[in-house]
């Protein structure tokens, strides 16, 4: 059976300062505060809530692991937990890439009542970093459809 992706919404999240953690024996760790946002798309809109941060790690091999935790809130109010993780390629974006991406896996804790869809489809994200410094990131977010 073959797999397709089906483009849901996309999550622009603003940042806050970051606070370097340092140096532990996992890698270098720094928290990103979640400052606020928004949700688009077709499938889900709505506002990212002030609160939450990415935990990222930068490991031995250079490689980013990003792991955010935050709340949205859909158009219609309700409130749905966002957990998403994804690994940065250490090589860095390939040469002449217009933007700096890696790939994530967002899930959603949906109430009930609320867009309960989106806790049992199976999502992949396209993560892009800021262009500019202080910039917000971009998580487009697309539905693995099994045909």
């Amino acid at each position: 059976m073959p797999l397709t992706l089906e483009y849901a919404f996309t999550i622009t999240v603003d940042l806050g300062e970051p606070r370097e953690v340092g140096t532990t024996y996992a890698g270098f760790r720094r928290v990103v505060p979640i400052a606020g946002g928004t949700v688009d798309g077709p499938a889900l809109s709505g506002e990212v809530l002030p609160g939450g941060a990415d935990w990222n790690l930068v490991r031995a091999d250079g490689a980013v692991h990003v792991w955010a935790r935050y709340e949205i809130r859909s158009s219609e109010g309700a409130v749905v937990t966002v957990i998403n993780e994804g690994l940065a390629d250490p090589a860095g974006p390939p040469e002449g890439a217009a933007d700096r991406a890696c790939p994530t896996h967002p899930v959603f804790e949906a109430p009930q009542g609320g867009p309960t869809w989106l806790n049992t489809a199976f999502f992949v994200g396209r993560l892009c970093l800021p262009t500019a410094p202080g910039g917000p990131v971009a998580v487009e977010v697309h539905q693995v459809l099994v045909h």
